[in-house]
Order: structure tokens, then C-alpha cells, then sequence
């Protein structure tokens, strides 16, 4: 039997992983994960399901819906991706990520059985079918599913919610999903499925009617949130703590609404779950008032979610976040704005599969820089990272190694200052390791 470490180092070495490698990792079919379902009899039918898609915020989303359904009473479980540390952040049950053991019981089935099947799954592939065998398992009432890319085609899309939510979309992925807004809003929309209600958290012009069209052609309830509850961004507190007054129809309907998911931009992602909770709550769910606000309140303490705008020191203030889009950075860019400094580093390291021009045009040209890159084969280097930010203005020192760019800018700044960590989600996951 393999030990833990190897069962790892067989899923991140045998099976493509996207994260790491890119496209050659991506199915453009479900046909696996049908097969893989099936070998399991079905788990995701024995419990409930709420599925969440979109290009920034999804992550976020599921692990505030994950907590408020705790604080409700629910066993929830919780299938993110991408992890920053370990393995089984992906999968949770009640904030607690999946045993080492359960991991090596799933792998080793796996093999007894795909002797027989002969198939070459993909990493999220198998990921997928882990949780929701795990979910079975552990016999949850209900599981927040984050999809992973896309929507239509992803590993997810085989369940059937109670709900569906779609955060916003933007340029992402183009080269999967395609190069324009409606084309990849025509993908996430893939998860609105027959008569399941469906709610969008960002309304837009360039895409609300792939939406409509789509729900239309389901008969699936459509709601936009962001045209019912409006934030009006309050104070940050003391603790790592944030408030929000949220209004509906005009009229003051949350009041002093708490969260520890620091970052002006959650305002959006709020308004979707608020939204998403009313409707629940009219089908029967017993979510009350009270579960809302305690699991805004308590999203990292009931799930353990890192990396968005995490302050992880102070004098000077530090601050990582996994944004790494065109959209995600032109919040993060907001946030900065908003935050009181004297000077700017930031330590900046990209994917090397993705147009990454408009993104490093949204930087803050007063910024000191140190370019770095990630422990992974997709990390663009950054040395050629150091040269496309030059041509917009950015100018710094390149330090390949993520922490011991953090080491350096750590050196340069003052105690009034403030230090950014991000440009991916390995650029985090390389300073949390």
C-alpha cells in the first residue's frame, strides 16, 4: 500500500494537472467523469448540492455559502481548487480537510478499478470523484461544489443543484473558454441546469443576456443580485474585520454586517450569497438571520480559506492575495488604493499561459518591484516578466525565489509601508509553504 507521500507524489506526477502544466491537462468532455461516476454509483446523489461558477470570486463565494450553511446546522461539505499548502484544502467536511488516509483508501480503489476501465484521468478528474465519494462518506447534508474552469465542461457539472451561483465574468482562460466576454460567460453559464434557480452576483451589459437566454432555455429562475442589494462599504475594524451595510429596494436591510474576508471587492460576493440564501430560505432551508451574519463573520474560522487580501504582518503591513486576472487585479489595484501607505512594493510573480500586457498595464507605476516566479512549470520567468512590466512603467529587481523576495522587500520597507504579495495563486502558495 502506498504511504500518503506517494499517493501524492502519484496524482501530482501521474495525472495531468492543469494547475501546474496548463492546457494539456484540460478535457473538453465529461466523458471520464461519467465513467468515474458511475464506478462509484453515483455519490453526488446522496446529498445535496449548491453549484458556484465565475471568472473572480468563486472561491470566496463557496467557502461564505460553506460557513453560513455551518452556522445553520448543516454538515456541509466543501470541494475548492486550486490548494495553496496541502492537497486536502480541496476537500472539506465542516471546515476539516479529508484525512491522509481517506486519500490513499480513494486512490488504491481507483487503481482496483480503473484495471478494468482502463482510463487516463485527468488530476481534477480524479480530485472530483475523491470528494464526492468523501461527501458520501462522511454522509454530508449538503456540499458547496466551486467549479473549476469553465462550467459546461468541467468535472462539477454532472450534479444537479438546489442552486446555482455565477460571480462575474472577465478575460480569463481564453484560450479554453475563448476570447471574448459572451463566449466565456456562455461556458459558465454551462451549470444552469432545468428549473434550478440560478443567481448572478455582478450584472453586466456584455453578458447578462447569455444569462437570461440561457435560464430562459432551462426555465431556470434568474436573479441578478447586484439589482437588489447594494453595499455600502462601512469601516475596517479592528481584528481583520470589515463591515457593510447592505440596502434592498432602498431601504437599510443588513446593518453592520460583519466578515473577516478583508477586501472592499467582497462587497460583490456578499450580495451574491444574501441573495442566495433568501432564496434558499424561501425553499425550506433553515437559514436564519442569525447564520447569516455568524458565517460572514467566521468564513476562515469555519473553513479555513487563505490568500484573500490576508494581511500576514505589520510595521510594515503585508498583505498577500490570490488575484491574478485582468478584473481580479483591477480590484486588488482599488484595494490598494484604499489602503493607507507611504511606499509600495510589491512582490509580483504570473503564469506564464496567459496575456498578461493588460494586466501589468492595471499596476501601480509608483510601486518598487521585485519580480519573482513560482515553483511550477507554468511560472513565466521572471526575468522576461521583468522585461514586459518595464515596457508599462514598472521598474524593480528581479529575485526569482518567492520568499527571498519577500526577505528583500521586507529589508527595503519602512514601518509605514506596505507590502504586496500576488500576481497568481503560487506565487502565495510558494511564501504560506
Amino acid at each position: 500500500m502506498r504511504s500518503y507521500q506517494e499517493t501524492l507524489d502519484y496524482l501530482y506526477s501521474q495525472l495531468p494537472m492543469f494547475q501546474r502544466t496548463g492546457a494539456a491537462a484540460y478535457k473538453n468532455t465529461l466523458g471520464n467523469t461519467l465513467v468515474l461516476d458511475k464506478i462509484y454509483d453515483h455519490p453526488h446523489r446522496s446529498f445535496k448540492t449548491i453549484h458556484i461558477a465565475g471568472t473572480n470570486g468563486k472561491g470566496s463565494v463557496s467557502h461564505m455559502f460553506a460557513s453560513v450553511l455551518q452556522e445553520a446546522g448543516y454538515k456541509v461539505g466543501l470541494y475548492t481548487s486550486p490548494h495553496l499548502i496541502d492537497f486536502r484544502e480541496r476537500i472539506r467536511v465542516n471546515g476539516d480537510v479529508i484525512g491522509e488516509q481517506a486519500v490513499i483508501d480513494f486512490v488504491d480503489t481507483f487503481d482496483t478499478h480503473n484495471k478494468k476501465a482502463c482510463l487516463e484521468p485527468s488530476f481534477f478528474e480524479i480530485t472530483v470523484a475523491m470528494a464526492f465519494w468523501y461527501f458520501r462518506l462522511m454522509e454530508v447534508d449538503v456540499a458547496v461544489i466551486e467549479v473549476g474552469l469553465g462550467g459546461r465542461l468541467d468535472s462539477t457539472n454532472i450534479i444537479t443543484p438546489e442552486l446555482s451561483l455565477i460571480t462575474n465574468i472577465s478575460l480569463d482562460h481564453t484560450a479554453l473558454l475563448g476570447n471574448t466576454i459572451p463566449q466565456i460567460a456562455a461556458e459558465k453559464a454551462g451549470i444552469i441546469k432545468p428549473n434550478v434557480p440560478v443567481v448572478i452576483s455582478e450584472s453586466n451589459d456584455e453578458y447578462n443576456e447569455v444569462f437570461v437566454e440561457k435560464a430562459k432555455r432551462e426555465n431556470a429562475p434568474i436573479y441578478f443580485a447586484d439589482q437588489e442589494y447594494t453595499a455600502a462599504y462601512s469601516t475596517m475594524l479592528p481584528a481583520g474585520m470589515q463591515n457593510f451595510n447592505f440596502h434592498k429596494s432602498g431601504k437599510l436591510y443588513y446593518e453592520g454586517l460583519k466578515t473577516d474576508l478583508l477586501g472592499s471587492y467582497q462587497r460583490y460576493n456578499i450580495g451574491g450569497v444574501l441573495k442566495a440564501t433568501e432564496l434558499l430560505a424561501k425553499m425550506g432551508w433553515r437559514i436564519t438571520l442569525e447564520s447569516i451574519y455568524n458565517g460572514l463573520r467566521r468564513i476562515k474560522e469555519n473553513t479555513g480559506l487563505r490568500g484573500r487580501w490576508e494581511v500576514v504582518g505589520a510595521n510594515p503591513l503585508v498583505v498577500c492575495d490570490t488575484g491574478h486576472n485582468e478584473a481580479g487585479i483591477k480590484q486588488l489595484v482599488e484595494q490598494i488604493r484604499q489602503t493607507a501607505w507611504k511606499e509600495l512594493y510589491m512582490v509580483i510573480g504570473m503564469v506564464s499561459d496567459k496575456d498578461i500586457d493588460h494586466v501589468l498595464a492595471l499596476l501601480p507605476t509608483e510601486a518598487h518591484y521585485v519580480f519573482t516566479q513560482a515553483s511550477i512549470p507554468r511560472a513565466l520567468d521572471a526575468h522576461e516578466l521583468a522585461a514586459k512590466a518595464g515596457r508599462v512603467g514598472l521598474k524593480g529587481l528581479v529575485i526569482p525565489d518567492v520568499k527571498q523576495a519577500v526577505v528583500k522587500s521586507l529589508e527595503m520597507a519602512q514601518p509605514n509601508d506596505l507590502v504586496f504579495i500576488g500576481g497568481s495563486t503560487f506565487i502565495v502558495a510558494d511564501y504560506f509553504s
